[in-house]
Order: C-alpha cells, then sequence, then structure tokens
C-alpha cells in the first residue's frame, strides 16, 4: 500500500473522525507489511490507540479512495482523448466521492453498442436533437427539420422519430438526472414480488413473499436476502418499483422548463420514452444492486460478530472431558480427553440400537451404561460433551440417566458440532489422527471444542460453522475475508501457547504463514519444547520481521524468562524491567496480590516521564504485571452444564427458562433451553425499549433467562421472551 494521496486521506479523516496524522501512520505501516493486529497491539502510542477494526476501516477506505482516484483521472483521460473535456466537467468529476456517480459523469461519452439513439445519430439527426432541446418558441417547425430530411430521413415525421431517440438516451445519460431518480428510488420505491406459477416451493419456505410490498428505504436486509434467494430458485419474480410521476414531472422541469416550446410534444414523448425504456429498469437493477451490497455487509456483519463470541467462549480448563459424538445405529463414538487435550481412550457404545420392533435394545443398553460409568471413573471425568447432531436428544436423556442411578457429580452439555465432520474428514485431522475413523475423531473435536473452543474452532474452515444468516447467498471471497479476520482478531486477542500450539492455531498469529507455523512445529518436535522465545529466530524462514510482528502473540510457560509468559513484547523488555525496579518488584512476583497493591499505587504519569514510556504502552505493561496469564475469554460466558434433563412435551407457556444463545440473525436469538428443539426470542420480545439489533443486546454464548410465550408441538416451535410477564 503507497501513501500518495492526501485528498483521499482528508476524505477519510472526515468520514471516520480520525485524525490526518494517525490515518497516515496507519497507512505507512500497512505499506512497511505491519499486520492489524501488531499495529493495534504493539503501536498505540504512534496510532492513538486505534483497534482492528477501526485500522482495517481506514486500509479499506483508502483502498476504495485510492481506486476511485484512478477511476477519475482514467474517466478524464478518455473524455479529453475525444476532445470534449471542459474545466468544469473536469471539477465535477474530481468533486465527486462515489464511483456509481463517476460513472454517471463518464456515461455520455461511454462507447456504447448499437443503439436507436447511435442509429439516429449516423443519419445526422443529433442537430435536430439539438435544436429541440432549445425549447425554442418562436420560428417555424419545418424550417428546422427541413435540413435534415434526404433520401435516408424522407420524412418529418420519420426526423422527429429519430431525433426523439437521441434526445431519450441524452436524458438517460445526464448524471443530475440519473442521480435525483436514484436517490428518489431509495427513499420511495418499492420492492414487489409475486409468487410464479410452478411448484418450485412444496414447502411453502418462502410463503411470506408470494404475494408482497415493501418500501426499498425500509426493507430489511435479511428479507431482501431471503427474496434473493427465493428468486434464484425461480419461486417468486421481483420488481423494483419507482416514482414515475415525480420522476416523469422532474424530467419535464428540467427538460422543457415547462415552456410550450415548438417541439413539447415530442419532448414530452421523448422524455416517457426515456424513462421507461431506458431510465427505469437501469436504475432498478442499481437499486437492487445497492440494498444488495448492504444486505451482503449486514450479512457478514452478524455472521462476523456471532463467530467472535463462539471463538472467545470461556474454556474449560484443566478438565477430563468424555467427548460424545451420538448415533442410532453405528453407536455413539466416545473420546476420553486428558487436561492437556491429549486422546486418553476411545470407545464406542449403542443405547440408541433399535431392535426389529423398533425397541431400544435393553442388553445394549446395559452394556453402554457400564461402559460410561467405567470410563468416568477411570479417568475421573468431569464433564461429559454431547455433540448437537443425530440422536443428541436421545444420547442426552441416556447420559442424564446414568448420572442420576448412580449419584455421578459429572455434568453434561450440548456442543454445537457445527463443522465437526468438515474437521473429521479433513487432511488436517487424518494427519492428526490417521488411525481412527471420521466419527471417533469427531468425538475428539467435540470433547476438545470446551475445553478450549477457541485452539478446537481454528482448525475448520469459519464458513462451515453455522452462526450466521444467509451466509450462502453473500460474495463468498468478502464472507471469507471477514470470517478470516474475525479468527486472527481473535487469536491474536488471547494469544498462544508457543510449545501447545497446533499448526491452524499459529497459522493466525501475527506475521505467521502456515509455512512458518509447520517449520515451527518441527522445530518443536526436534528439538523439544521452546525455553524462550528468543529461540524463534532459530526456526527457519522466521526472519527478523517477521520475529517482530509474532513473538508478542506466543507465550512460553514456565520458561526461563517470566516475561515470555505474558502479551509484553521482547522491545519493552528493558522498560519492563527498570518498571519492575521502580515499584521494588521482581519477574517472580508477576500476578501477585504485592504486584497488583504495587501497581495501583503507582504513580503512571511520574513513571511514563522518568523512564520515558508512553502511557499506552506503560498501562500494557502494568496490566501484564497484575495478570501476566490474563485470558479476555474468562470475562466471557462459558457453556451451561447440566445433570438432568427436560423434554419438547413438558414445556408450558408461562415456564421460566434459562437457556444458551446459539445464533443472532437480524430478527432476533434462537436459545438453546435444553429440549430438542431452540426457541426464538422475536426482536420485539426483547426488551420493553426499542432494540436495534439483537446483537446490542446479546451475543452467541451468551447464557439468558428466557419465558415461553407459545409453543407449536407439532412443528417444534417455540416463542420465548426476554420480558418478564407481568
Amino acid at each position: 500500500m503507497e501513501v500518495v494521496n492526501e485528498n483521499v486521506i482528508e476524505q477519510i479523516s472526515k468520514e471516520e473522525n480520525i485524525k490526518v496524522d494517525q490515518i497516515k501512520a496507519v497507512l505507512e505501516m500497512l505499506a512497511d507489511e505491519k499486520t492489524v493486529a501488531f499495529i493495534a497491539r504493539y503501536r498505540k502510542e504512534v496510532t492513538g490507540g486505534l483497534d482492528e477494526e477501526k485500522i482495517r476501516a481506514i486500509s479499506d477506505a483508502y483502498n476504495y479512495g485510492v481506486n476511485l482516484a484512478k477511476r477519475k483521472a482514467d474517466v478524464i483521460r478518455l473524455i479529453e482523448e475525444k476532445g470534449l473535456l471542459t474545466d468544469e466537467l473536469r471539477e465535477e468529476i474530481e468533486s465527486r466521492t462515489k464511483l456509481i456517480e463517476v460513472e454517471d459523469l463518464y456515461r455520455p461519452f461511454k462507447e456504447k453498442k448499437k443503439t436507436k439513439a447511435s442509429e439516429a445519430i449516423a443519419l445526422g439527426l443529433d442537430g435536430l436533437a439539438d435544436i429541440m432541446m432549445k425549447n425554442w418558441q418562436k420560428g417555424s417547425r419545418e424550417e428546422f427539420i427541413k435540413p435534415f430530411i434526404n433520401d435516408k430521413v424522407p420524412t418529418e415525421e420519420k426526423a422527429l422519430t429519430l431525433a426523439k431517440y437521441i434526445v431519450a438516451e441524452r436524458i438517460s445519460d445526464n448524471a443530475e438526472y440519473r442521480g435525483a431518480i436514484r436517490d428518489n428510488a431509495l427513499k420511495y420505491g418499492t420492492i414487489i414480488c409475486k409468487k410464479k406459477n410452478n411448484d418450485k416451493d412444496p414447502e411453502e419456505k418462502y410463503k411470506n413473499y408470494y404475494e408482497c410490498s415493501e418500501a426499498i428505504a425500509r426493507i430489511k436486509p435479511h428479507r431482501l436476502l431471503a427474496i434473493n434467494r427465493a428468486e434464484n430458485e425461480d419461486v417468486i419474480s421481483v420488481n423494483i418499483e419507482l416514482k414515475p410521476i415525480w420522476d416523469i414531472d422532474y424530467l419535464t422541469w428540467k427538460v422543457t422548463w415547462k415552456k410550450d416550446s415548438l417541439f413539447r410534444k415530442e419532448l414530452d414523448e421523448a422524455i416517457a420514452d426515456s424513462y421507461k425504456r431506458l431510465i427505469q429498469p437501469s436504475i432498478a437493477r442499481e437499486i437492487r444492486s445497492i440494498k444488495n451490497d448492504e444486505a451482503e455487509i449486514q450479512a457478514i456483519h452478524i455472521f462476523s460478530l456471532n463467530l467472535k463470541n463462539l471463538l472467545l467462549q470461556a474454556p474449560m480448563k484443566g478438565k477430563v472431558v468424555l467427548g460424545v459424538d451420538p448415533a442410532f445405529r453405528t453407536g455413539c463414538k466416545l473420546a476420553v480427553i486428558s487436561p492437556s487435550s491429549n486422546v486418553l481412550e476411545i470407545g464406542v457404545i449403542y443405547p440408541n440400537e433399535k431392535s426389529k420392533d423398533q425397541t431400544v435394545d435393553p442388553k445394549l443398553v446395559i452394556q453402554s451404561k457400564k461402559k460410561i460409568v467405567d470410563l468416568i471413573n477411570k479417568y475421573n471425568v468431569e464433564i461429559i460433551a454431547i455433540g448437537n447432531g443425530t440422536a443428541s436428544r436421545e444420547t442426552e436423556s441416556f447420559i442424564a440417566e446414568v448420572i442420576n442411578e448412580n449419584k455421578l457429580s459429572t455434568k453434561y452439555v450440548i456442543v454445537s458440532e457445527a463443522g465437526a465432520s468438515v474437521y473429521s474428514a479433513s487432511e488436517l485431522a487424518i494427519e492428526e489422527f490417521p488411525d481412527l475413523t471420521v466419527e471417533k475423531r469427531s468425538a475428539i473435536s467435540i470433547a476438545r471444542r470446551i475445553q478450549d473452543p477457541l485452539a478446537e474452532l481454528v482448525k475448520i474452515d469459519p464458513k462451515s460453522i453455522g452462526v450466521g444468516q444467509y451466509q450462502h447467498d453473500v460474495t463468498e471471497s468478502k464472507l471469507s475475508k471477514s470470517l478470516d479476520e474475525v479468527v486472527e482478531d481473535a487469536v491474536n486477542r488471547v494469544g498462544v501457547n508457543l510449545n501447545t500450539a497446533s499448526v491452524s492455531l499459529l497459522s493466525y498469529v501475527s506475521g505467521l504463514s502456515k509455512t512458518i507455523s509447520k517449520n515451527i512445529i518441527d522445530y518443536r518436535e526436534k528439538n523439544g519444547r521452546f525455553y524462550t522465545r528468543e529461540e524463534l529466530k532459530k526456526v527457519s524462514k522466521l526472519g527478523p520481521k517477521t520475529y517482530e510482528q509474532c513473538v508478542g502473540f506466543l507465550r512460553i510457560l514456565d520458561g526461563k524468562n517470566k516475561f515470555d509468559m505474558t502479551s509484553i513484547h521482547p522491545e519493552s523488555y528493558k522498560k519492563a524491567k527498570q518498571l519492575l525496579d521502580e515499584l521494588g518488584m521482581d519477574e517472580s512476583m508477576l500476578g501477585t496480590d504485592m504486584m497488583i497493591q504495587a501497581v495501583e499505587g503507582a504513580n503512571k504519569e511520574d513513571l511514563s516521564k522518568k523512564l520515558d514510556i508512553d502511557m499506552y504502552t506503560l498501562n500494557d505493561i502494568l496490566d501484564a504485571f497484575k495478570a501476566p496469564l490474563r485470558d479476555i475469554r474468562d470475562s466471557y460466558d462459558g457453556l451451561k452444564l447440566r445433570s438432568d434433563i427436560m423434554h419438547f412435551e413438558d414445556i408450558k407457556i408461562g415456564d421460566e427458562l434459562d437457556g444458551t444463545v446459539r445464533n443472532v440473525v437480524d430478527f432476533g436469538v434462537f436459545v438453546d433451553c435444553g429440549v430438542k428443539y431452540d426457541g426464538l426470542v422475536h426482536i420485539s420480545k426483547m426488551s420493553k425499549n426499542k432494540v436495534n439489533h439483537p446483537s446490542d443486546m446479546v451475543g452467541v454464548g451468551d447464557s439468558v433467562h428466557v419465558y415461553v410465550i407459545d409453543i407449536d408441538y407439532n412443528k417444534h416451535k417455540m416463542a420465548l421472551s426476554l420480558i418478564k410477564p407481568e
């Protein structure tokens, strides 16, 4: 990225309310290939404390601005080559801030395919079009038309018809007119859906859109994406309805000045033709494109927000976990995982196997119960993680029965299996567990997801983790970019244990590629654990620039240097040591009550001046002194553990339930209350006050207390509310 365009920087400063110096600093560091995570964490003193979101906003806005500037230059050059560029036009092009506005200005000069107007121009009728648009009220129509009559244009009627085509195209190409009509459509236009005469929607998934009309300005992004999907599946037809009465009246005023010119009748006809044949369909396409882009941005934003909350769920550290991948005929696969995520034992049980008369085989149930109890006692299993796929609730009933019958202290939790099958069949899983079946690998993944959700979920393509809305209806490249950024931010905010991290986890660390991540693993396997961050410099292809970018995010527990377990960057170790001396402390006291008291009693301004440390870096170092192993996930909700079960059929209107948010969408949130089917809290039932978006109140993984307000046992639907009934 090359910082060259001062005008673009000034524009970003106004739009984002960020100082020019901050923007320049960010752009210069990005141009130097410093990562967003590194800039946000270790260059706060340069950026003024801008976070990852602001840094990316600057980068995106600058790239858009540079591309816009290039397009302006191209348009000016192309018009100038035709000898049609004026100072006024140049100034107008330069003043535009949106690409669509620049294209509007270029439209009259653009090379067109064969059109009615181009054919008329080839016959020399552009002069007559000029005369018509001058709105002359004096003179003779015949005298004006006569010079344009010839063998190819034999009659006045023919001449006027051809000239009207030219006038119509000029009206359509006028940037001012297009801008006004487009703005009017965005404010007052309507999107209209009609069901086609076919059987493409037998389950009536799109029934709400069979006959509907919504204001373009107020249509919700998720509804527009649903409409697009229904249209793509050939279920409905979709039209954008503008405001023709207002638009034509506006064009008439602009073109004829409301005067009775000699050619007023023809001008009115040309305006009507221009609007119906050229402007209306073109603007309608532009409106669809604009609104689709907005809907995509919103859908990607919601998916990203949900993914962030899922990745940052509090890990259940230091627990022995039994992972269960439920099934019927093929049996439930089991995996016992140690506190350090090592596989202790693999097995399979058949508690849901049915005999020919479709009843569960009691012998298999007894055997399965014994197997579970044996594993729990053998490994002191504290938590059982059950996947939420096929046979999940039947398996949950079985596990709850085992716990209660044997009066075990073990708890269980239902875990989302989203993406587990993708991981289990991946090359990564095969490499990790070459001798296991896909289902057994899945049981391991399910168990590890509660021990460290982030470390396990980074192994899966983010798109396969189903916590969004209409993610299959947005541009895949945009979605992938956004989700990768979310994972990158999460990994770098949490930090990574250098001695236990997988290639998947390391690959998201600032500055590390997959190749270098594999080299780190190879070095670890060959030489044993890392004892200092400094050893990273010995890893193949990990040069000085990469070391600078990654080292602060890599932690070494029980290493030779106590600072290596913290988020303090090695470049600040000298200052950190000086700070310890000023506080009367040493490295062995990191995280102790004495250290916390010393930090809280320190005069930060005096320390900043005395040691020449900026306040951002000073605060970060002192925070690391207080909590060297701080994990930001500790402030997030963990999964809700259970020991008994509730059935969907047991739920009644008026019941109060505790649940976990599984997904957040534009129209509400889906909550797992421990029964077979998730309930929906509609946005209107989230608060007595207005809620702009459900994500303003809750996130994926949050624990919530809900009230059942409606239930449909046949359709397995449950309506919930966060508002306590009066």
